[in-house]
């Protein structure tokens, strides 16, 4: 077999199929290389770069940190290479996975609905959903792009807008027949308030009691990480839960939650942001297809 051979472009995309597959041999394989061909490829890299980038077993390859930022950096670089190449040969249609991240509210009742629009609009691409509650590190979990609602932390992520959302009390009827339905803010304190559990900024439920903002504290026999969970937990006659507007429309239709002390809901509006990585300069056009089609058919209101 010829000697296969490399320059810096075929070494990351060599390093980073040994990254994906988790080993030499399997990168081998995918290359018609020898396990051997690979291994001295990557020492040669290494010594090139003059730091380690992976650590060896006999059970299993670890990334070291260089190694982790090193392989980010890379598929990158690749995938800028691959949209030139499209590009250049008069290809515009995206392609190719795109790795997305989103709080389980917005993925159920506002993403879901769409993926396949999407997905019959871009043939080529390859759309990993992940739904998490928590804040995640887009460069660690290797995601191209991620849904955020709520104010937006000063970071190196660009930030595109897809909406605002009003908050609402809600409870299921059969806890408002078995404990009664507030009429004010004072009888909240003696009401289940069900809430999340992870950091927010605004601790606990904003409300307005005479025409004065006061904060309720949330304090109740159940908190949860995840905003769809906790919507359950309405629907079931836990408690009183603070949620979306646009999460509990349904259940507010069908008569399975009803709204609260809306007189005293100050309208206050929680924003969503679909945020990735980069310092301005061009995306991939998977990532700017989604983007784009977020804007046009995922916003929130």
């Amino acid at each position: 077999m010829a000697r296969l051979e490399i320059n810096r472009s075929g070494e990351m995309e060599v390093f980073a199929r040994v990254v994906e597959l988790g080993g030499f041999s399997a990168a081998a394989r995918a290359f018609r290389m020898t396990p051997s061909a690979v291994s001295k490829l990557v020492a040669r890299l290494e010594s090139r770069l003059g730091t380690r980038l992976v650590n060896r077993s006999t059970r299993k390859l670890q990334l070291t940190p260089e190694g982790g930022i090193f392989y980010e950096r890379s598929i990158r670089v690749l995938a800028d290479l691959d949209e030139a190449e499209r590009s250049a040969s008069s290809s515009e249609s995206p392609a190719g996975r795109i790795r997305l991240n989103t709080n389980a509210s917005y993925g159920t009742h506002i993403l879901a609905p769409v993926v396949p629009e999407f997905l019959a609009r871009y043939p080529g691409v390859m759309l990993n959903l992940v739904q998490t509650d928590a804040i995640i590190d887009l460069m660690e979990e290797r995601t191209d792009v991620a849904v955020r609602a709520g104010p937006l932390k000063s970071s190196n992520l660009i930030a595109r807008k897809l909406g605002a959302t009003r908050m609402t009390i809600v409870a299921a009827p059969s806890y408002l027949e078995r404990f009664g339905e507030p009429k004010s803010v004072a009888e909240l304190h003696g009401h289940n308030r069900i809430g999340l559990c992870y950091a927010r900024t605004i601790e606990g439920w904003p409300l307005l009691d005479g025409g004065q903002a006061v904060t309720v504290p949330i304090v109740g026999s159940t908190q949860t990480s995840d905003g769809e969970a906790l919507r359950h937990l309405a629907v079931a006659g836990v408690g009183l839960a603070r949620l979306a507007t646009f999460t509990v429309r349904e259940d507010i239709r069908a008569g399975r939650l009803r709204p609260v002390l809306e007189e005293s809901n100050p309208g206050d509006l929680e924003e969503v942001h679909a945020v990735y990585l980069g310092q301005g300069g061009p995306l991939p056009a998977r990532v700017r297809a989604l983007l784009d089609f977020l804007g046009e058919k995922a916003r929130v209101g």
